[in-house]
């Protein structure tokens, strides 16, 4: 590369013009910069919940098949529950109740509408009727 003299601006001017903002630099603005997220973080909002051991006997225990329609719905109401900054949170999804850790995304258990009459639900932070 062949560099004459005078043309082109030493490190310090251009550490100068991007600092003060000088027009013809190019800057990522700030509040671009705090919205990039980590791919861990994209990633894990695009998996699906996953269930616990626990969970996963209570719902063959008790005979429960989940849709392809419930299991959106479920997804959904974690999404929203999450972004309410809810983290420990009862699902209601038609006569199913699922009690969900948002930030892990694992449902914790999961009950019909019939052991959901007698129970009482505790150490959450919110519900969503999805």
């Amino acid at each position: 590369m062949k560099i004459n003299n005078g043309t082109y601006p030493s490190i310090e001017e251009l550490t100068q013009r991007y600092l003060n903002g000088t027009p013809g630099v190019n800057r990522v603005p700030e509040s671009k910069a705090a919205e990039t997220r980590s791919f861990a973080d994209i990633l894990t909002e695009k998996q699906g919940v996953t269930f616990s051991k626990h969970a996963a006997e209570r719902l063959s225990d008790r005979k429960i098949a989940l849709s392809e329609s419930q299991l959106e719905r479920l997804n959904e109401g974690v999404r929203k529950a999450n972004e309410k900054g809810i983290n420990d949170s009862l699902v209601m999804v038609d006569n199913l109740a699922f009690i969900v850790n948002t930030g892990s995304k694992k449902v914790v258990t999961a009950m019909d509408s019939k052991d959901a009459k007698t129970q009482v639900f505790s150490n959450i932070d919110g519900a969503v009727i999805a």
